[in-house]
């Protein structure tokens, strides 16, 4: 564990954006957490007195059209966002992985697996030649409209990249020799799978998991905007800007703003915590990234040197 911790430290130091990803995805979860705690108002009570209050002492966000407190609702929002993403996410990995594994194990050779393995990938192919977002709506127009609706359109359309991904490494990894030497050793399929293939192809898979969780946030916002995701008053990003994006043209700015700002920035930090798993994942990247890491070692410890002689030669 503590190997692990002074990687990310070490990837940090020659990678700082990766950090700034990090900091930003604590930052939601804390909020997801601390929000009953942090936020100063309801974010479900209505106040008619106060509508469409600009940012202030009372309301640092301001309020929405219906009086709404904007900034406890923005904080409020990662708990709908964050697991409606998170539960989407992890389930079309689960599903695709899942599903990728057996594919890619059993994609050569003759019979019915061989097959059922190449209907699997057609099927696949027609998922993904469908538009992503008219997929998920048409998924959630079919299926009704609610939170768990959303969870099933996100891990459906997310499922064949999972699927795609494990296979590719399954593919590469079922003829190394410790696999084929598991088969020798009397295993069956299933134990080879789960015990030597799944651990070994698991790296491209976290890194893709944060993007995708990423991109759940942003399809659940965007589900919400055009009102077939969450529906009002339940806190969340892409409601609060659809809510507040009628009064952008009249100048009430701020319903709009602060939450396309979170959810912009909850999205970024995402896109980079999967880009430094997937660098700590390839073995080659994670060379380099030490390699980067001795090097700007050895130039302070130069440069240290330098300093106390230079400050020994000013003594003397």
């Amino acid at each position: 564990m503590l190997a692990r911790l002074r990687l990310f430290g070490r990837l940090a130091l020659v990678r700082p954006r990766f950090a700034v990803g990090y900091v930003i995805v604590a930052i939601v979860a804390l909020l997801a957490i601390l929000a009953p705690l942090i936020a100063p108002y309801s974010p479900t009570e209505a106040d008619s007195l106060n509508f469409l209050q600009p940012p202030g002492a009372d309301h640092l966000f301001g309020t929405d059209n219906v009086g709404m407190d904007i900034f406890s609702r923005a904080i409020y929002a990662p708990r709908i966002d964050l697991t409606i993403a998170i539960l989407g996410t992890m389930l079309s990995a689960l599903l695709g992985g899942s599903i990728g594994a057996l594919v890619g194990y059993y994609s050569s050779g003759r019979g019915v697996r061989v097959w059922l393995s190449y209907i699997v990938m057609r099927a696949a192919d027609v998922l993904q030649a469908f538009p992503v977002f008219v997929f998920a709506i048409a998924l959630v127009a079919s299926l009704g409209q609610s939170i768990q609706t959303v969870v099933l359109a996100i891990a459906f359309v997310n499922a064949p990249i999972y699927l795609r991904l494990m296979r590719s490494q399954v593919l590469s990894i079922r003829s190394m020799r410790y696999v084929e030497a598991s088969t020798v050793n009397g295993l069956s399929d299933f134990q080879t799978i789960t015990r030597h293939v799944i651990p070994n192809a698991m790296g491209p898979v976290l890194a893709q998991l944060s993007i995708n969780i990423g991109w759940g946030i942003l399809l659940t916002a965007s589900l919400s905007f055009i009102g077939a995701g969450v529906r009002a008053p339940t806190p969340e990003w892409g409601s609060m800007i659809a809510m507040g994006f009628q009064n952008v043209v009249t100048g009430q700015w701020w319903p709009s703003m602060f939450p396309g700002a979170m959810l912009a920035v909850t999205v970024f930090g995402f896109s980079l915590v999967g880009a430094s798993i997937e660098v700590l994942a390839d073995p080659a990247r994670r060379r380099q990234l030490l390699s980067e890491v001795r090097q700007r070692g050895a130039r302070g410890a130069a440069a240290g040197q330098a300093s106390m002689e230079q400050a020994s030669v000013e003594q003397a």
